[in-house]
């Protein structure tokens, strides 16, 4: 019975440990990026989108939206709106590294991917 109970242990340890290699292979490969660095004002998607505020009255709406978990952006000189995504999954948010950021212009560094109309960045770094 003991011998049993150890094979069907043993057994059970291999099974398990299998699984995260093969969640792994089920894993969806990453969309094609393109390097890019770009100066972009950092905007609240409601505040700046719904009311076009500007200015101090954003940059406070900004950061009470962004802890409320409303995504902050990045809206590029040519008016490109990005939204900031991540590689994590379940995808990680970057209000925390954009909200100091809000209304500034910062300079923005990661790789950007359009798909059906939106533009987002995969963020590697942020410098005012």
């Amino acid at each position: 019975m003991r011998k049993l109970s150890l094979s069907f242990l043993a057994l059970a340890f291999v099974a398990l440990s299998a699984v995260p290699a093969s969640a792994q292979d089920m894993m969806p490969e990453m969309a094609e990026g393109e390097d890019v660095e770009f100066t972009a004002h950092v905007v609240d998607l409601s505040c700046k989108v719904v009311y076009n505020l500007e200015g101090d009255m954003h940059r406070e709406c900004a950061q009470v939206c962004a802890d409320r978990g409303v995504p902050l952006g990045l809206m590029a000189e040519d008016g490109t709106l990005y939204l900031p995504v991540s590689q994590a999954m379940p995808g990680a948010g970057d209000n925390e590294r954009l909200k100091p950021h809000a209304e500034h212009a910062v300079t923005v560094t990661g790789k950007a991917i359009e798909r059906g109309g939106m533009h987002t960045i995969i963020i590697e770094k942020v410098e005012m």
